[in-house]
């Protein structure tokens, strides 16, 4: 892969200040609680970040409540844990910043038919393990991961989840570097998200017919051949147009490896 890791660093870096209340109805005491201000890796997923904040309201809620599932909403809208933060605030924020983002706390009423169930951080491993063996079969047939061991397996994990950029990237590399003769991927392990939340995800290849590097403006009219003008964000970032898709893979992507980006 090209070595940008200055980029790689800024995206690891990224951080997003969050105002976390709770639910009015849930409120058991006379006081309010205050609400809870953190700030939170953009590329961390809500159960990683959030057990402070779950201590903090429980003193305010039911007791009976208390080892309910807690979920989130923005504005109403449940937001699904497994997706990263970051992506969650482009997909709701991204055309109307709000800082702190302010999200609502709830430990009743779990929106059985919108959320997954996620009891724990175990949970939330796996779902990362199997994103990242996917994208791997997308980029390298699955050659990747099959040929870690565990404890590689392991670092991966424990580098997001500590936030641990070397400890990340020291077997991530591995995942982003070309195989073959051909340089670049097989495909690119993308996902592009309308604002309402629905999911385009597609076989990718980074070349054109002809051999040369596609760039993300030829994906656009791919995928949408009847609009114009469609902007792409990611990491809070409007993508240049010409921008080619096998280095937006190896610097853009999140840790599951995956391009998530926001129609905008």
């Amino acid at each position: 892969m090209a070595n940008d890791r200055e980029v790689l660093r800024e995206i690891w870096d990224g951080k997003l200040p969050i105002c976390f209340q709770l639910d009015q109805e849930e409120i058991m005491e006379i006081q309010q609680p205050d609400p809870f201000y953190v700030m939170v890796p953009r590329l961390s997923y809500f159960p990683l970040v959030t057990d402070k904040m779950k201590r903090h309201f429980l003193r305010y809620i039911s007791q009976e409540n208390a080892d309910n599932e807690m979920w989130l909403d923005f504005n109403g809208q449940p937001l699904k844990w497994h997706y990263p933060i970051g992506f969650l605030y482009d997909l709701y924020c991204g055309s109307d910043p709000q800082l702190p983002w302010t999200l609502t706390v709830h430990f009743t009423k779990f929106p059985e038919n919108i959320l997954l169930h996620c009891t724990n951080k175990d949970v939330v491993e796996a779902h990362f393990m199997s994103t990242i063996k996917e994208a791997d079969v997308l980029k390298h047939r699955g050659q990747v991961m099959s040929t870690m061991q565990k404890k590689d397996h392991n670092q991966l994990w424990l580098g997001l989840q500590n936030d641990k950029f070397d400890q990340f990237w020291a077997i991530n590399r591995r995942l982003m570097e070309s195989h073959g003769e051909n340089e670049g991927f097989k495909h690119i392990p993308i996902r592009i998200y309308s604002d309402d939340g629905t999911c385009n995800q597609r076989l990718v290849s980074p070349k054109n017919n002809d051999g040369s590097r596609k760039i993300l403006q030829q994906l656009i009219s791919e995928i949408f051949p009847d609009k114009t003008e469609v902007k792409l964000r990611t990491h809070g970032v409007m993508i240049p147009p010409d921008t080619p898709l096998q280095w937006l893979s190896e610097h853009m992507s999140y840790p599951d490896n995956f391009l998530h980006l926001c129609v905008c």
